[in-house]
């Protein structure tokens, strides 16, 4: 059986129904003949009289009397609600989703930026806290507690920031997306408000959390999704997805990607030859004292 879906008076997609749900919505008068449908194999949106004989369309009492020779203004089918122009209308084979590998690159480059500013701003705290609590005391005992506590805490808030507010900026990116060329929305396409952003950032703690699981999933879901997107009802699509471009969307990684995938697996490298030589020193050290 062929599923079908349309677009309402509203134009916001329906389905799947099946084509004899279609043809009595049809002749109920619920769906015009210059209605957008679309089923698999079609490569875009076209209007219902376009498919006449395949669904043994007859022409209702009010479309034979609107037969008569009309302007060609009339008859043209209607572009206003192309798929590509709205986030109200796709099909899964219109969007290109980012790929676990895409959003390792783009997460590497946020976490570098993130690092690199939220270290300089904790310096600064760490010392005005300090300050705050006294220098002459050595931070000893609750005065340090508090002081870890209070940069720990206006960190978190700072990167909980970072992510929340380019999510739901006009790119819909990080600067790390950005360059990889991929960007946050809503699973109809639509732009994430700035609370989901927040949201979306605590459920991705929680799917780093589960040994790694959560974010893993990006890898084997049907639309890319990792734990946090299922959570939060969001997508990481190419950035031309839902727009009026979508044949620019590259499905390919891309120069940016490789690269910066590169640099990662050097470092990841490097930071395991440290790792095995601070053991190998550690297990030396401990032989010696065993003589």
């Amino acid at each position: 059986m062929t599923d079908w879906y349309y677009a309402d008076a509203a134009q916001q997609r329906n389905g799947p129904v099946s084509a004899e749900a279609l043809v009595e919505r049809y002749r109920q008068g619920l769906l015009p003949l210059d209605s957008l449908v679309w089923r698999e194999g079609l490569a875009d949106w076209q209007p219902l009289r376009d498919f006449g004989q395949e669904l043994a369309l007859q022409p209702t009492r009010a479309e034979s009397l609107a037969a008569a020779p009309t302007s060609a203004a009339h008859t043209a089918p209607p572009t206003a609600v192309h798929p590509a122009h709205t986030g109200a209308l796709y099909s899964d084979t219109d969007v290109v989703y980012a790929g676990f590998w895409k959003r390792v690159a783009a997460n590497f480059i946020d976490s570098i930026l993130v690092g690199v500013v939220g270290g300089v701003i904790g310096t600064v705290l760490g010392l005005f806290l300090g300050a705050f609590f006294g220098f002459g005391s050595g931070l000893e005992g609750g005065a340090y507690v508090w002081t870890q506590v209070i940069v720990n805490l206006i960190s978190l808030a700072i990167t909980a920031a970072y992510y929340a507010w380019f999510h739901a900026s006009r790119h819909q990116a990080t600067p790390g997306k950005l360059a990889i060329g991929i960007k946050v929305v809503r699973g109809d396409g639509e732009a994430i408000s700035l609370a989901r952003g927040v949201g979306r950032y605590f459920a991705l703690i929680l799917s780093s959390l589960l040994l790694g699981i959560g974010l893993l999933m990006a890898a084997f879901t049907q639309r890319k999704q990792a734990l946090h997107d299922l959570i939060c009802d969001t997508l990481v699509v190419d950035k031309w997805a839902f727009t009026e471009h979508p044949e620019w969307q590259k499905p390919e990684l891309g120069t940016v990607t490789v690269v910066v995938l590169v640099i990662f697996g050097l470092m990841m490298l490097f930071v395991l030859a440290l790792v095995v030589l601070l053991i190998a020193v550690l297990a030396g050290g401990a032989g010696d004292w065993s003589l």
